[in-house]
């Protein structure tokens, strides 16, 4: 039985510098691929993800859903030499703790004046 081709990634983060490139088996899924991106995070950036589901992966211009394979991911490009992917990492903290501090922000606000259009 052929060995399993193994797939090269490497993640871009916000400052166009990279994380890996690392080699994964095709199966895979996108939440190893953020848990492994989460452990690897340089600790000198100002971003820093909290958990793994802050972390979006984007390739091929679509978001990668977590329970994906790399496999499944992987845009087949004909009959180009196998080269390494690059992925780009967004970090987007969870809807929940956005709104909570968005409310706690507000709150201490009072709109002074008004405006009319006549």
């Amino acid at each position: 039985m052929p060995e399993e081709e193994l797939v090269e990634l490497k993640f871009r983060i916000y400052d166009g510098s990279d994380i890996g490139p690392f080699r994964y088996s095709p199966t895979s899924t996108v939440a190893m691929l953020k848990d492994r991106i989460l452990a690897e995070w340089p600790k000198d950036k100002k971003i820093i993800p909290k958990a793994a589901n802050d972390i979006k992966l984007i390739s091929a211009g679509k978001i990668l859903e977590n329970n994906k394979t790399v496999g499944q991911c992987r845009v087949p490009f004909g009959e180009l030499p196998p080269a390494v992917i690059t992925m780009h990492v967004v970090v987007q903290p969870s809807l929940t703790k956005a709104k909570t501090e968005k409310k706690l922000d507000e709150a201490p606000r009072k709109h002074l004046c008004a405006c009319s259009i006549m």
